[in-house]
C-alpha cells in the first residue's frame, strides 16, 4: 500500500519538511507533485521524477530526482520549484496571523508530462505553512503619519525592534515581518507608498516619515533600546541604506539588493535634499520571452556628474550587512554593495559586509518560497528579477539564518553595552 508522510504537518514557511514514501514497487519510478492557492486564487504547482529504491521506499533528504522541475538531492525541492499557473504571479502570503498556505502533495506511480493523463493520486498530504506562531500579536499601526503593522513574538520582552521595508511592490507587506517575530524579533512592517491615505506613486523620498517611524518604535515599552535594525529589499533596501547614514537610532542594517546612492527619486531630510541619478529609459532590454530587464537603465554612481546622489555611507554609525545575488537582473546590487564597501574602507571604517551569491536572483526571500523570475510590479509589462531556483533557494536559506545571527549580534549586543 502507497503511503507518503510529510514532517511536520504543520510549521512555519521557514522550517523544513521531512517527505518521504513507503509501500512502492522495488525501483518504481513515480511523480511527486505539490500545490497551492494563494489568498487569491492563483495556481501555483511543482512536480519531479523519482525512482524508490529495493525496499520500495524513498526518502527526498537522500534521494535524488531524475527530472521535472529539479534534479538531484533536494529535500525541500517541491516548495521552491512551485510555479505559477498564470505566468508572472508572485507567491505572497496577505493574511499572515490567521490561516497557512496549504500545500497539497500528491504521489503518482507513473511518469507523464500531460497533466491531463495523470491517474489520480496514489497517496496524498496536505501541509500547513505558516507565518504566526501561537501568542503572537499584529498591531495595525495608524499614528501620525506613520502606516504599517507591527509584530510581537509571546511574551513581554523587551524585544529587539526591527522596520521591514519592501520596494516598488507598494502597500504594505508583511510575511517577512511575521516570520522575524516568530524567531524572538519586535517588526514594524513598514508601507510608506500605495497604502490607506498614503501617497499612490511616490514623488520624493521624505527621511522624516521613516524617523518618525523609528521614533513610534522605539518609544514602545516592549522594544529594546538604545537602537533599531532595518532590512530592506530592492528600493527599500536603498532607503534603509540612508536611514543608517542619517538616523542615529539605526544601529543595524541589512540591505537586500540595494544601492549605493539615490535613484528615481529625491531623497529629502530637513533642510537636505540628495538628488537622483538619471534613468535612461532607452537603455531598457525586452528579451525573447517579452520580460523587461531594467538593469542597464540607469546612470553609473562611480561618474563624477553622480557624486551628489552618492549616499554618505561612511557617517554610519551601525553595521551594514549587505545581501546581493549575483544573478540579480533588476539592479546592479554586487557592484553597488563592493563601491559602498570601498567608500567605507577609504574612510576608515569597517562596520560593512557582504553576503553574495551565486545564482541568486533579486527576490531574495525567506527560504523555501519559490523563486520569483519575474513579476508584474505595478506594470502593464513583467519586469525581469533573475535567478536560477536551485541557488537562489540555498540563497535564501543561508541568508535568513545569517540575517536572524546578525540582528542578534548587533540589537542585542549594542543594549548590553550599556
Amino acid at each position: 500500500m502507497y503511503q507518503l508522510t510529510a514532517v511536520p504537518a504543520s510549521a512555519l514557511a521557514d522550517e523544513p519538511v521531512h517527505i518521504r514514501a513507503a509501500g512502492l514497487p522495488p525501483l518504481q519510478v513515480v511523480t511527486l507533485k505539490a500545490s497551492l492557492k494563494d489568498e487569491k486564487g492563483n495556481l501555483f504547482r511543482s512536480k519531479a521524477y523519482y525512482r524508490a529504491n529495493e525496499a520500495g521506499e524513498l526518502d527526498l533528504q537522500q534521494s535524488p530526482a531524475f527530472g521535472g522541475d529539479y534534479k538531484g538531492v533536494h529535500p525541500m525541492g517541491l516548495f521552491w520549484s512551485l510555479k505559477p499557473e498564470k505566468s508572472f504571479r508572485r507567491l505572497l502570503k496577505q493574511d499572515v496571523m490567521n490561516s497557512p498556505f496549504w500545500v497539497t502533495l500528491d504521489l503518482y506511480d507513473s511518469v507523464s508530462l500531460d497533466e491531463s493523463a495523470m491517474s489520480q493520486p496514489r497517496a496524498s498530504q496536505k501541509v500547513q505553512r505558516w507565518f504566526s506562531i501561537p501568542g503572537m500579536q499584529r498591531l495595525q499601526i495608524q499614528e501620525g503619519r506613520v502606516r504599517g503593522a507591527l509584530f510581537f513574538p509571546p511574551g513581554e520582552g523587551p524585544f529587539p525592534g526591527i522596520i521591514d521595508l519592501f520596494g516598488g511592490i507598494g502597500g504594505l507587506v508583511e510575511f517577512r515581518a511575521s516570520l522575524l517575530a516568530a524567531r524572538g524579533f519586535a517588526v514594524l512592517a513598514l508601507a510608506y507608498f500605495a497604502y490607506a491615505d498614503l501617497p499612490k506613486c511616490p514623488m520624493e523620498v521624505d527621511l522624516e516619515y521613516f524617523e518618525e517611524a523609528a521614533n513610534l518604535l522605539l518609544a514602545h515599552p516592549k522594544i529594546q533600546r538604545p537602537g533599531i535594525g532595518v532590512i530592506g529589499v530592492s528600493k527599500g533596501a536603498e532607503i534603509g541604506l540612508a536611514m543608517a547614514c542619517f538616523l542615529k537610532q539605526v544601529v543595524a542594517t541589512i540591505c537586500i539588493n540595494g544601492s549605493n546612492a539615490i535613484f528615481e527619486f529625491p531623497l529629502k531630510y530637513k533642510d537636505m535634499v540628495i538628488r537622483p541619478i538619471c534613468s535612461f529609459l532607452e537603455r531598457i532590454q525586452i528579451d525573447v520571452l517579452g520580460l523587461v530587464r531594467v538593469l542597464h537603465h540607469t546612470g553609473d554612481p562611480r561618474d563624477e556628474q553622480n557624486q551628489q546622489s552618492l549616499l554618505p555611507i561612511e557617517k554610519a554609525q551601525g553595521s551594514i550587512l549587505f545581501i546581493v545575488g549575483e544573478n540579480d537582473e533588476c539592479i546592479k546590487s554586487r557592484e553597488y554593495a563592493e563601491q559602498a564597501l570601498h567608500r567605507l574602507w577609504s574612510h576608515g571604517r569597517n562596520n560593512g559586509r557582504v553576503l553574495a551569491y551565486p545564482g541568486a536572483g533579486h527576490l531574495i526571500e525567506p527560504p523555501y518560497g519559490p523563486l520569483c523570475y519575474a513579476s508584474r510590479n505595478n506594470t502593464p509589462w513583467p519586469i525581469l528579477w533573475g535567478g536560477d531556483p536551485p541557488a537562489h533557494s540555498a540563497a535564501q536559506e543561508h541568508s535568513w539564518e545569517e540575517i536572524q545571527k546578525f540582528f542578534r549580534q548587533h540589537l542585542i549586543q549594542s543594549r548590553s553595552k550599556l
